[in-house]
């Protein structure tokens, strides 16, 4: 699942118009990596939204801006897993 929505996190990074090339699982979403201004972070984090039909709490882009791709999409991974399970 992790890798299904890293590639998705990166797709919508390019859909973006961000440069995704040289992104890793190290790099930041906020200023020191992608650079995601807030507007930008919370059209990514719909975008996840959406896709995976998971919701975000408005107190967590704080949090999402200091986060890694790497820590995005297991955070992303996981509460899918969750989600999953808990429908079982």
């Amino acid at each position: 699942m992790s890798t299904e929505v890293r590639a998705f996190v990166i797709e919508q990074l390019a859909d973006m118009n961000y440069d995704v090339e040289g992104i890793d699982d190290d790099t930041t979403l906020g200023p020191s990596g992608v650079d995601l201004e807030s507007l930008a972070l919370a059209d990514l984090a719909v975008r996840v939204e959406d896709r995976y039909g998971l919701k975000f709490a408005d107190d967590e882009s704080e949090q999402l801006a200091l986060m890694t791709v790497g820590e995005f999409t297991a955070l992303v991974a996981d509460r899918v897993a969750a989600a999953t399970s808990d429908q079982s």
